[in-house]
């Protein structure tokens, strides 16, 4: 079965091929970071607008590169939730249309649901049940997959994101936009204990996590650093700030594995393309007798083949969409 997977949800105007939900035929991305650049961050109005400009373009080359035409898909997937409001829109409206024109179905599909997986595609032996962490720029989840379709949250952040805080201190250190990807690679240089950076731990549930007083506390070194007319070293902070907001989810992730027992861990999601998030979580694994499956580095940001995958998966559970499908700017993975 071939599935044409969506994904307008942030700044990525993407469409991909999927066959069977493991066999990708063609991803096709059309990225807006350069334009976003110049602002530090993404501007939703832009976001949504370069969507509407390009997403035929984009729907036409992963045809071309699949080698098939539109009358071979058999159903259209397409990411409705969460994300940004008028990106969502775009996708959405036109998966409808290709929908209603082919009368074929239309597949809701979750963008964390979509993140894990990714892994499908790049471990064709993966099967829940197992444990994943989803971390991306507006996300820090645990979460439980008892099947394809049936999530349970174990965990989550109480304000800010993993992603955010990379950003964040990224923007703060002066490093170019995306900082997340800038920061990991400075951080490479520095020394991870050059700075003690608090570890938040939330009260009565000790599988959640916080970054804000981290994020707090990386801006006030720096400005007070500033004030005082003191160089500080930028690839030290990096490192210092990698390692520990790498240790607070890696440190929540292997308790929950405790607590459940779970053989399998799963990565997902664009902060899992952090290098040491990646060799310190296959140590922890390795020492624990638990299986590790990780996404290719390709398509651990936004892409439309995990769209088109996780479709797969949701149309055979039966959850195919009407035409009154709306997109949804924030919902639970496991609504």
């Amino acid at each position: 079965m071939l599935i044409l997977g969506i994904e307008t949800s942030c700044d990525e105007t993407a469409v991909a091929v999927v066959r069977d939900g493991r066999e990708m035929l063609s991803s096709a991305i059309a990225s807006q970071v350069e334009e976003h650049a110049k602002y530090g961050g993404v501007v939703p109005e832009i976001a949504s607008r370069r969507h509407s400009e390009v997403i035929s373009q984009v729907l036409k080359k992963a045809l071309e590169d699949a080698g098939i035409v539109l009358d071979n898909i058999d159903a259209v997937a397409v990411t409705y939730a969460p994300g940004l409001i008028g990106s969502l829109l775009v996708g959405v409206n036109y998966a409808k249309g290709l929908c209603l024109a082919k009368r074929i179905p239309l597949i809701p599909v979750h963008h964390l649901r979509a993140h894990i997986a990714a892994n499908y595609i790049c471990n064709k032996e993966l099967e829940p049940p197992f444990l994943c962490l989803v971390v991306s720029g507006g996300h820090s989840h645990i979460v439980q997959a008892n099947d394809y379709v049936n999530f349970e949250v174990l965990g989550r952040t109480k304000d800010d994101a993993a992603g955010e805080a990379f950003d964040k201190t990224a923007r703060a250190l002066g490093l170019p936009y995306p900082g997340g990807v800038f920061l990991d690679k400075i951080a490479d240089k520095g020394n991870p204990k050059a700075f003690k950076l608090p570890s938040p731990k939330v009260e009565g549930h000790p599988l959640d996590m916080s970054f804000s007083g981290l994020k707090t506390s990386v801006i006030n070194s720096i400005h007070n650093a500033k004030q005082k007319g003191e160089e500080l070293e930028k690839a030290d902070m990096a490192a210092s700030v990698r390692c520990a907001i790498i240790d607070i989810l890696t440190s929540r992730l292997m308790l929950a594995a405790q607590q459940i027992m779970t053989e399998k861990i799963v990565l997902a999601g664009g902060v899992s393309a952090n290098s040491l998030l990646r060799k310190k979580l296959s140590d922890l694994c390795d020492k624990a007798n638990i299986k590790l499956f990780m996404p290719t580095l390709s398509l651990c940001g936004d892409n439309a083949a995990m769209v088109a995958s996780q479709g797969y998966y949701e149309l055979a559970a039966g959850n195919i969409a009407r035409m009154d499908l709306n997109a949804t700017a924030t919902i639970p993975i496991d609504a």
